[in-house]
């Protein structure tokens, strides 16, 4: 497959400029979305009240879209990343935060609770001048 690539130059070149957009934009989306993330995030069960899931059915849908197409992107993205330049973990952590699925809220608290995870997002956080993020406690076995 190595060689493929390397006698197909565009694509050579395409796949250079897909991990330097990733790079780039990993450097600058992540600490924007991980500072703009309530600091409770992890302790409230369903989102606050006033939230957009309250609208219209057509924009509830839209955002919805949006939401996971985006979330789909970075995970995406993310997966590279653990192999490219980039933040990997925080940005699939960012991009599980977008998507809907059953058990996503015991994902995003098994990778949040790894120790380098929540250090890396916290000095994230306050670097941007944000209080740490409160994790309820880790569950008793």
């Amino acid at each position: 497959m190595l060689d493929w690539i390397r006698s197909n130059p565009a694509l050579s070149g395409w796949l250079f400029g897909l991990s330097a957009t990733m790079f780039v934009g990993g450097l600058v989306l992540m600490p924007i979305l991980l500072a703009r993330m309530r600091p409770d995030h992890f302790l409230q069960p369903k989102p606050p009240a006033g939230s957009w899931r309250g609208r219209h059915p057509a924009i509830r849908l839209s955002i919805l879209a949006i939401k996971n197409g985006l979330g789909a992107v970075l995970l995406l993205a993310g997966l590279a990343m653990l192999v490219l330049p980039g933040q990997g973990i925080i940005t699939i952590l960012v991009a599980i935060s977008l998507l809907n699925f059953p058990g996503k809220r015991k994902l995003e608290l098994y990778i949040i609770r790894k120790g380098p995870v929540l250090q890396a997002v916290n000095w994230i956080r306050a670097k941007a001048k944000q209080p740490p993020l409160i994790l309820p406690d880790a569950p008793r076995n």
